[in-house]
């Protein structure tokens, strides 16, 4: 059960830490979600989230979609290996459409490892 906790040690916190992941530019994007990704040289993944106030208005609906992203991490985040991650909502999403959302998010995810494992070989 400990395996799937979501530490400190999994989060982007500082300015720097971003900006590192947002200049290497390796990202993808869909309806929902723009993933930008870099290696950061540690055995575990870890996340950043950005949720502006043109997404969503309310405090409400952007700590929702935060959630949502940090619950998909939570449990997926031994698949991801040694890599940061910044998350940028692009639409907000309400309880409906949240199983669509984190499926949009799944399969960026995907494309990202698949481009990051292509370009390793």
């Amino acid at each position: 059960m400990s395996a799937y906790r979501f530490r400190r040690a999994h989060r982007l916190l500082k300015t720097d830490e971003f900006s590192s992941v947002f200049s290497l530019r390796q990202q993808r994007s869909n309806a929902f979600f723009q993933v930008y990704a870099r290696a950061n040289g540690l055995d575990h993944a870890r996340v950043g989230l950005v949720v502006g106030k043109k997404v969503a208005k309310r405090a409400v609906r952007r700590n929702y979609i935060k959630r949502c992203v940090r619950e998909w991490f939570r449990l997926n985040q031994h698949g991801l290996g040694g890599v940061d991650y910044v998350v940028r909502a692009k639409t907000a999403f309400t309880r409906e459409q949240r199983a669509e959302a984190v499926t949009a998010l799944q399969a960026l995810f995907a494309k990202l490892a698949r481009c990051r494992a292509s370009s390793s070989s």
